[in-house]
């Protein structure tokens, strides 16, 4: 006897009760993730708030924080929610959707969590730039450490003292790598 799982889709996921918990759907399957921990959250709100004033005062879009859906697929969907992402203003819909972004996101910044494998990542970066996002910021705590994803090209690497810049998806924006993790 063969067993089928219900695949869910993303107005289903919109529709659960709101817990104290992350909900992403992959493909149609519902994956819970457990809050951030401490330092996941600071590092996301330091690249967030860093995003935000760059983007306000040049009037370049929107950003968002960790719990923004974005469908990247359907039938069967996957909807994912970046710890930061930025929708350009010429994408930008009034009035702005009160459900998830139907898309990927212009930039997507994932922080790296303990119990993140790097095949889980892997996979969630090709989602984003598969989806059409320009770029995927993976940071990782541990090693202090910034990697930068586009598609159709090798990874750039950036590490304590190296300073982010020259992103397509956020012309101007610039930081060093050391306030990310201040």
């Amino acid at each position: 006897m063969s067993t089928t799982t219900k695949l869910m889709t993303a107005d289903e996921l919109w529709r659960l009760p709101k817990v104290d918990k992350l909900y992403e759907l992959v493909q149609g399957e519902l994956i819970t993730m457990p809050p951030a921990g401490f330092d996941h959250g600071a590092i996301g709100m330091c690249v967030a708030s860093l995003l935000f004033q760059h983007v306000r005062s040049h009037k370049l879009g929107c950003v968002v924080g960790p719990d923004t859906g974005f469908v990247l697929a359907h039938d069967p969907d996957t909807v994912r929610a970046p710890d930061v992402a930025f929708v350009r203003q010429d994408r930008l819909m009034t009035p702005r959707p009160v459900k998830y972004w139907d898309g990927a996101p212009d930039l997507a910044v994932e922080v790296l969590s303990p119990s993140d494998s790097a095949t889980e990542m892997d996979a969630k970066v090709q989602e984003y730039l598969d989806a059409g996002t320009t770029e995927v910021i993976v940071i990782t705590p541990k090693l202090k450490m910034v990697k930068i994803f586009r598609h159709g090209q090798t990874a750039t690497v950036l590490r304590s003292g190296d300073i982010l810049r020259d992103l397509e998806s956020v012309p101007g924006f610039q930081c060093h790598i050391d306030e990310i993790f201040a």
